[in-house]
């Protein structure tokens, strides 16, 4: 297994890219019109996508208006290590 520093930012982008994808299968081409749409704030949620600046709190609220659950999300894109 790489480092932990490796490993972390490995998942942290496979979190960004599970969050773009979400997005792009509801039907939403660009992640401005998403936040827009879902009253999140657009540089904020950019840097989701980017697997940066993300707390839970804020993942709950992005899976909220994704209408995802929190299983559903991680079910597809991640390690299980």
């Amino acid at each position: 297994m790489a480092n932990k520093d490796d490993y972390t930012k490995t998942q942290l982008e496979n979190l960004g890219n599970r969050i773009k994808e979400v997005r792009k299968e509801k039907g939403y081409a660009n992640y401005e019109q998403f936040a827009f749409d879902n009253e999140l704030h657009r540089a904020q949620y950019g840097r989701y996508e980017k697997g940066q600046d993300l707390r839970f709190s804020s993942l709950v609220k992005v899976l909220k208006a994704m209408d995802i659950s929190l299983k559903e999300f991680f079910s597809t894109g991640f390690d299980s290590k």
